[in-house]
């Protein structure tokens, strides 16, 4: 695994990453990596540190895409910008005759500047470490959505064909195979007809004749159907569970529910008046952000909660200058609330106290977070 941590520095925030052992700075990759240009590659330059060799890739106005489909599926659209982005920075490394195999492909490293639509990647030379593709493909089986049945159905078989024949998939075949989505589906004339309902057991033994009748070609593609379907299934049952978790766990903060205990009265306590103790109400456990003036801006009410300027994206919308795209998040963990950077240009402080990229720090009630110019309360 990759030894990086976030850096915030003057102006700019990076993702550096510490060497083993020193570089041969006179090397080809090297020189061609600091020299920078290269479409599709994080600006990168190489620093030592207390004897220490550090590459700094610059991320600043960027985003990992490990943290944009937490709230969201992965889109067709999206898959399309993504692979056409994957093929271009692989022709750009064929080009100034870099090694392919030297880019890193883990979810948390691969980054996309949200304005521009455009994608960036972290390349480290003579790199010997895994790089993480099949981390990739496992994050695209596990994001995408799955309303989009052939999009799923494209992920799941590159991701069952990169398993087979590894870096010999990506040199062409992956993008072959995805001009798929380009093509929108034919939508056949519907017309009405009489549905029959048929028992389980016969409905199986329709379709094992049918597979008998088959050539076995085709009985392979719709075995292979039935797992995708298999998979998709199992996909919106886990979905149906975290949202059966979620309403559960907010019943379970819903102040005012309180139950008596049922008092058992012997027939000589009859006439006697029974002394209640007096209980404190529970107190309310819903948190909140508000500002400086005492206004209430958002009621955090879900597990995770995003701060910026991007409408449709983020949960509470902050129109200034000084905030980015997609700025903070709270996130709601079993011991509390936490507040991450989301690799903000501004930065963000608690208490006045500067997060790096992507750190959390524990929130506790009266905090101060200010998010670039604006300043809220938690409480």
């Amino acid at each position: 695994m990759l030894n990086t941590e976030y850096i915030r520095s003057l102006n700019a925030n990076y993702e550096r990453l510490l060497l083993e052992r020193k570089p041969e700075e006179k090397k080809y990759q090297y020189c061609m990596i600091s020299r920078g240009g290269i479409k599709g590659l994080l600006p990168c330059s190489l620093r030592y540190i207390d004897g220490e060799a550090y590459l700094y890739y610059d991320i600043t106005s960027r985003q990992n895409i490990a943290q944009l489909f937490e709230k969201k599926p992965i889109t067709r659209q999206w898959i399309m910008d993504f692979l056409w982005s994957m093929r271009r920075v692989r022709q750009e490394m064929s080009r100034f005759l870099l090694e392919e195999s030297n880019i890193v492909w883990f979810p948390q490293h691969v980054y996309q500047d949200l304005e521009k639509k455009e994608f960036y990647f972290i390349y480290v030379p003579y790199c010997t470490e895994n790089t993480g593709f099949d981390e990739l493909m496992e994050y695209l089986v596990e994001h995408v959505d799955y309303q989009d049945e052939s999009l799923v159905e494209y992920v799941y078989k590159a991701y069952e064909q990169y398993e087979s024949a590894g870096e010999v998939y990506l040199q062409a075949k992956i993008f072959e195979d995805a001009e798929c989505l380009r093509i929108p589906e034919k939508m056949d004339a519907v017309e009405e007809e009489t549905t029959v309902v048929v028992g389980q057991d016969q409905e199986k033994d329709a379709i094992r004749e049918e597979e008998k009748e088959m050539p076995v070609g085709e009985v392979t593609v719709i075995k292979e159907k039935k797992g995708l379907f298999n998979l998709w299934e199992n996909r919106k049952k886990k979905e149906k569970q975290e949202r059966d978790n979620y309403t559960r766990s907010l019943q379970l903060t819903m102040t005012g529910y309180a139950v008596a205990e049922e008092t058992a009265y012997e027939e000589e306590d009859m006439g006697r008046t029974v002394y209640m103790e007096e209980r404190p109400a529970p107190r309310e456990s819903t948190h909140r952000l508000l500002s400086e003036e005492g206004k209430l801006l958002a009621t955090l009410e879900q597990p995770i909660y995003t701060i910026g300027k991007k409408r449709g994206e983020t949960d509470l919308v902050l129109n200034d200058q000084s905030i980015s795209r997609l700025h903070a998040r709270i996130i709601k963990e079993t011991d509390g609330y936490y507040l991450e950077d989301m690799n903000s240009t501004n930065g963000t402080f608690k208490n006045g106290l500067q997060l790096q990229p992507y750190e959390r720090r524990k929130l506790e009630e009266g905090d101060e977070i200010t998010l670039g110019k604006i300043t809220v309360i938690y409480r």
